[in-house]
């Protein structure tokens, strides 16, 4: 298996570095008190809608372009590296649960109008207390003579105070089914989470008695489905972030003198950046390798997903760590950006479960496998 990346894909990389280099300024939030209101997602959205990203890996039958998830983490990977303020996630997350659980028509209405950039999405599963598997803890869908309606409160919903359509988990009589309410309707409230990471929107939603349009899937596998795709975003953009942590540590190990040498050439500080590229390189190992096997329908593919996600965000955590050691005491200040990556790694730790929840998920594969 050769996982050497093609000119193609190389060339897509480049492309969105140049764009996001660019195109992306973190100054606005290095500020003291700076929250994610100053980040400057909608003016970036737009010009990312017009590079086609948000339709990238959507199936051209349903107007995307068909790509793979391998050309979907040269993306992702520099919107890590840059801490990009984007409404992809969130979108994303919604496109994939209306295309495992959608009709044909809800797919080509809703998918094609995302891939267009006419519609921004987010996907509403986690409760108020972060879980995403407690059903017993889900919102409740009633059938009423006037169609569906959602009632409960939803946690951590990724860009959701931008979406203009919530995917929405909802149990109807103990089972779980998916929805798609308009957020600007009537039973819907939307607030801001005073989440760590101000590059990324957060939003908790209330429904009450919201009008909801079904989703006509109904099995246990479309969350998991989602949910492996979402562990590859966060990892590619784990893996990026790291990566960046190192690159930004040995620049400032050549330059910052002490005791008349540049403090890369004692041994301590080698030591630190040879662990984290040591973590750098498997990281994204585990991200393309997770790539190939969703892009090929890998039966595997579930586990190689909760592998680089696993790995992933813990090499993110360590490697930005690190790099506040190694910066020392000015790192701390509102005024650097490390400490901006620090909190991406922080949250993207902790989103969809701590990696000791993704490794109980490699467990339980490798049983059922082996049974």
């Amino acid at each position: 298996m050769n996982f050497t990346l093609s000119e193609d894909h190389q060339a897509l990389r480049e492309s969105a570095r140049v764009f996001l280099d660019k195109e992306v300024s973190l100054a606005p939030l290095l500020v003291p008190g700076a929250d994610v209101a100053a980040a400057g997602h909608d003016r970036l959205w737009d010009k990312i809608v017009d590079m086609g990203w948000p339709g990238m890996v959507t199936p051209e039958a349903y107007g995307g372009l068909g790509l793979t998830y391998l050309d979907l983490t040269m993306v992702m990977g520099e919107l890590g590296r840059t801490l990009a303020p984007s409404y992809l996630f969130g979108t994303l997350a919604g496109a994939w649960a209306i295309e495992r659980a959608g009709s044909e028509e809800q797919k080509e209405t809703l998918l094609g109008q995302m891939a267009e950039g006419k519609l921004k999405l987010a996907l509403a599963v986690a409760d108020p207390e972060g879980r995403y598997d407690h059903l017993a803890s889900d919102a409740v869908a009633t059938s009423t003579p006037d169609g569906w309606r959602v009632s409960g409160e939803r946690g951590f919903v990724v860009d959701g105070l931008a979406a203009d359509k919530l995917v929405v988990a909802a149990s109807v009589e103990g089972e779980r089914r998916f929805f798609v309410v308009d957020r600007a309707a009537a039973g819907v409230c939307a607030s801001p989470v005073d989440w760590r990471d101000t590059t990324r929107q957060m939003a908790s939603v209330v429904f009450e008695g919201a009008p909801a349009e079904l989703l006509h899937g109904a099995n246990a596998e479309i969350w998991p489905w989602v949910r492996d795709r979402l562990y590859l975003l966060l990892a590619a953009e784990s893996a990026a972030v790291a990566q960046f942590a190192l690159d930004d540590a040995v620049a400032y190990a050549k330059e910052r003198i002490a005791f008349g040498r540049p403090i890369g050439a004692f041994q301590a500080i080698k030591h630190q950046l040879a662990d984290i590229a040591g973590q750098v390189e498997c990281a994204q190992a585990a991200v393309q390798y997770a790539a190939w096997a969703l892009s090929d329908n890998d039966p595997r593919a579930p586990l190689a997903c909760a592998m680089a996600q696993s790995y992933a965000s813990e090499a993110a955590k360590d490697a930005t760590y690190r790099n506040l050691q190694i910066f020392g005491a000015i790192a701390f200040s509102w005024e650097m950006r490390n400490h901006l990556y620090f909190k991406r790694a922080r949250a993207n730790f902790a989103l969809l479960g701590a990696p000791s929840q993704q490794r109980e998920e490699l467990v339980q594969f490798l049983e059922r496998e082996a049974a």
